[in-house]
């Protein structure tokens, strides 16, 4: 398995407050789903969780929300939290707070209705801030593609070009998307693949706009740097 575990961190711009406080949401909220028992858990993810079914009836719309702050396991958090870690900050820095929150809502929209699109029947909860994080992944790809992410991979760290290494990933989701509809396997059970292919998406065409509006951003040219800026 592949991690980033860091990536060239711009000068200036704005304190990543948004991203610090999704993280610090996210986690507090599987802390609260950690201590709860197993029939309250229940409870609490069919409350909170987002079904396709129930909202293309016309109901539970909040969920589509809700969902974005939960997580399955222990795993499933530390992933997800690790990537908006990396990636996000940069972006916030960039376009400002509100901006940022705004799109990272909104990217979570676009994400989930990839996922009904092709699962509008469907009863299965679904959870999680991959969808919202995906968006930030294609904003990444387009505002900074020369920017250098530190990868773990078993004990081995290295350094590839953000453009290289968010290909790979979005080539991962569109053939374990396009798996999930030819034949269910253990590789494509479980995972809402055209939840991060929507998110995906969606945040190239914000990556697009931002980049347009923030070019002459000092810290957005710090960021487009070449060779090896230093990473923290």
């Amino acid at each position: 398995m592949v991690f980033p575990i860091g990536d060239t961190q711009i000068k200036g711009g704005r304190t990543p407050l948004f991203t610090y406080a999704f993280i610090f949401i996210n986690v507090l909220i599987f802390l609260y789903q950690f201590s709860l028992s197993q029939p309250a858990l229940l409870d609490f993810m069919n409350d909170y969780a987002t079904r396709p079914a129930v909202v293309a009836a016309g109901t539970d719309y909040y969920t589509l929300f809700t969902s974005m702050f939960l997580h399955g396991s222990w795993m499933h958090l530390v992933g997800n939290m690790l990537f908006l870690w990396v990636f996000a900050d940069n972006i916030e820095a960039v376009v400002g707070n509100f901006k940022f929150l705004l799109f990272y809502l909104v990217g979570g929209l676009a994400a989930w209705f990839g996922h009904f699109y092709f699962n509008s029947a469907s009863m299965t909860p679904a959870v999680g801030a991959s969808g919202a994080i995906s968006a930030v992944l294609g904003a990444y790809l387009v505002m900074f593609p020369k920017s250098r992410i530190r990868t773990l991979f078993f004990l081995f760290v290295f350094e590839v070009p953000a453009l290289l290494f968010l290909l790979f990933w979005f080539g991962q989701q569109a053939l374990s998307g396009y798996g999930s509809l030819v034949a269910v396997t253990e590789q494509t059970m479980g995972v809402a693949w055209w939840a991060h292919i929507g998110g995906f998406l969606f945040g190239v065409v914000g990556g697009f706009y931002f980049r347009g509006r923030h070019q002459e951003n000092p810290s957005f040219r710090h960021a487009q740097l070449p060779p090896r800026p230093p990473i923290t």
